[in-house]
């Protein structure tokens, strides 16, 4: 009775603290350079040398530049944190792929697709969005800087385990709808906070007909809706998306590790302490509308009315309209666009790129949208370079540019100015996240596409 959690938790749980604690053992640590300069300080300190190195993992992604990565980092602090980075995995012998390098990417992007993360594993990382790895079948959340000292010490962290949550997803995507589009779905119909305190398996014949790009889409934002984190149980199409993968297992070593995750599933008579059915011909082509990602409706629907809320949540309703410029009631298709941003760790992989490329095919990015398309790694600028996108982009007006967390956040030169509308295929709409006085509406690649060149909101089944 029980479910894929439960499996992979209680047989990496070293010990159970009185209070209901557990040390958890963790089999890899993706560390980037924002959250781990803390940490090795701490370590230092206390006299204490990395425990395992060759289980933890580190790329720089959150402050590096997209464009001239041949050149130094012009930010001070940007270039402080990178410097410091490679310094610190140099002196405690922690694998690292520096930029340029043909490994470097975005930490969540890079971590799949070189098959370092592998079905049945514990990994944390400190960033909330390390709940991206589920969607191999392990269990990936974000850590706090002090919890990351805590695994760079011992590979072991305390935590209490979460309640269980199943979130089904049935039947068939109609035409022009894509992950982003579930996911966002989902939190807008359960809210930011309908998974607190429980870490979601996502299931149902919907999930299980996506790719695997795909899932690391909706796992990545399980975090958004309050979850502890996100995972799909490792199918046929998990096993062909790894095998032959860089640190992926080889020869006999493969089909052991084949015949053991197989196993990974939840148990058919598991019970979850909470479950949601939704019908996939319910979803359509999403976007949002305030300062959460929650915030969203179907791209043909109108903003909700505040009618129903408490006063408190009214206050914040109209706050958060007011800051986006948007009133209660009118319809997204046709606002205006300033911006559009194709990347980050929830939609920088290559699957994105070849979709917004494709859409784009032949048409003209519109005069007035600024837009940065940015890849997740190098390996997917490559494979983006390699398939012709690259030039399909610059026939069309769009310039694809260099690996790196970009617009997702404002932590680069990538920001988005003062006032400014972007559609952005991140995971976060806060306010100023992606600059000061910025307003974000998140979307997946193909309403971006459309946004790219009509220069408004605009339904993309209407232009397919």
């Amino acid at each position: 009775m029980n479910t894929l959690f439960d499996k992979i938790w209680d047989t990496h749980t070293v010990k159970t603290i009185d209070g209901g604690s557990c040390v958890l053992y963790i089999d890899r640590q993706y560390i980037h350079e924002v959250t781990s300069p803390q940490a090795f300080a701490g370590l230092r300190r206390r006299g204490i040398e990395v425990f395992r190195p060759q289980q933890v993992t580190a790329s720089p992604d959150h402050n590096i530049p997209t464009q001239n990565q041949h050149l130094p980092i012009a930010e001070p602090q940007s270039a402080e944190q990178v410097a410091t980075l490679v310094k610190n995995c140099a002196e405690t012998g922690i694998t690292i792929f520096p930029i340029g390098e043909a490994h470097n990417g975005i930490i969540h992007v890079i971590g799949p697709q070189t098959g370092l993360t592998q079905p049945g594993m514990t990994i944390v990382c400190g960033d909330s969005h390390t709940s991206t790895h589920g969607a191999l079948g392990c269990i990936a959340f974000g850590i706090g800087t002090s919890e990351v000292e805590m695994a760079l010490a011992s590979q072991c962290i305390l935590q209490s385990k979460p309640k269980s949550m199943r979130i089904n997803i049935e039947g068939e995507l109609k035409e022009g709808v894509c992950s982003k589009d579930i996911i966002l779905y989902i939190i807008s119909k359960l809210g930011t906070g309908g998974g607190t305190g429980h870490f979601v398996e996502f299931a149902g014949s919907a999930i299980r007909s996506l790719s695997m790009e795909a899932r690391m889409t909706i796992c990545n934002m399980s975090i958004e809706m309050g979850a502890r984190g996100g995972m799909i149980a490792p199918d046929q199409t998990t096993f062909d998306y790894l095998k032959g993968r860089e640190f992926a297992p080889q020869g006999k070593a493969w089909d052991e590790a084949v015949e053991r995750w197989s196993k990974l599933r939840s148990d058919d008579d598991a019970v979850f302490d909470k479950e949601v059915t939704f019908d996939a011909a319910d979803i359509e082509p999403m976007i949002t509308y305030g300062t959460n990602p929650g915030m969203g409706i179907g791209i043909s629907g109108t903003i909700p009315t505040s009618e129903g809320l408490d006063e408190a949540s009214k206050v914040s309703y109209a706050k958060a309209l007011g800051y986006m410029g948007f009133s209660e009631g009118e319809k997204m298709i046709g606002k205006k666009v300033d911006y559009v941003f194709v990347g980050s760790c929830t939609n920088g992989r290559i699957e994105d790129l070849r979709a917004f490329a494709h859409f784009v095919k032949g048409k003209k990015k519109a005069d007035n949208i600024t837009a940065w398309i940015v890849p997740g790694s190098k390996e997917v600028e490559r494979l983006a370079i390699e398939e012709g996108l690259k030039e399909i982009l610059n026939e069309a007006g769009f310039e694809l540019r260099q690996p790196g967390c970009s617009a997702c956040l404002a932590m680069n030169e990538d920001k988005i100015p003062a006032g400014k509308y972007c559609v952005a295929t991140s995971n976060r709409n806060f306010e100023g996240r992606q600059g000061p006085d910025a307003r974000t509406m998140l979307a997946g690649p193909l309403v971006a596409a459309a946004a790219a060149v009509t220069g408004v909101v605009t339904d993309p089944r209407d232009l397919m």
